[in-house]
């Protein structure tokens, strides 16, 4: 999903290579966003990356290409062009799933069960938030005893893990779960993502299952659980 941050980085990036022909550096991003650190930038870069609309090439500095824009937006068209006399809306969602659990995957269920199904859900508002929201019917045998929503999928960071970009995971609302278990997480109160959630000492660390793109550890205080993942749905 792009938080608020991630999309004026992207807009930011796009009318940057846009104007000039090359990609802005750390510092000017950093300037540009009001970051105290480059850091931000770095991470603002890896979530752009996982979710398909930016790309590093490799070996060559300051080197970023912009691969899609917001459904509202087009590369290589300023995000303040008056003509077309709009603003961009950020585009958002969590991460993504292909094989699905084991005796999970669903093709025509004979009964159902209707859940919320929040989809490109608002990135930095937490799930509880969320109130207009479609549903969809999936059937009782995905479900547990608690409460359960469904999120639609979008990029690569979970594709080892079977989830993959159009899938329709079926999450139980929790705040807790066990290490190595598929969750869905608020970070820093600004970003809902999909991800493998390792604890490792005094840190929380969210794996995507997909090598390109890299670990991210944080503090406890950092993530909040929101749901962890107990089965998918995919049309074929």
């Amino acid at each position: 999903m792009l938080t608020r941050k991630q999309h004026e980085l992207l807009v930011y990036i796009n009318d940057y290579l846009a104007k000039s022909g090359v990609s802005p550096s750390f510092d000017e991003m950093k300037d540009a966003l009001d970051l105290k650190s480059k850091s931000g930038i770095h991470r603002l870069i890896t979530g752009l990356e996982e979710r398909g609309f930016l790309r590093r090439l490799p070996h060559r500095a300051r080197a970023l290409e912009v691969l899609r824009m917001p459904e509202t937006a087009a590369v290589g068209v300023s995000a303040r062009d008056p003509a077309r006399n709009k603003k961009f809306a950020p585009n958002v969602i969590p991460g993504d799933f292909r094989k699905g659990l084991a005796g999970r995957m669903v093709t025509a269920p004979k009964r159902s069960v209707e859940l919320p199904l929040y989809g490109k859900i608002a990135a930095g508002t937490p799930i509880e938030a969320l109130r207009d929201t479609q549903t969809i019917e999936v059937p009782p045998g995905l479900l547990g005893r608690g409460e359960h929503y469904a999120l639609e999928v979008e990029g690569d960071s979970m594709q080892e893990a079977g989830i993959v970009d159009g899938d329709t995971v079926i999450i139980e609302k929790s705040e807790t779960a066990e290490n190595g278990s598929i969750v869905v997480a608020l970070v820093e109160d600004n970003e809902v993502t999909l991800k493998r959630l390792r604890r490792r000492g005094n840190s929380i660390a969210l794996e995507p299952a997909n090598k390109k793109y890299e670990t991210r550890i944080f503090r406890p205080d950092q993530v909040k659980i929101q749901g962890r993942l107990v089965g998918l749905l995919r049309r074929f």
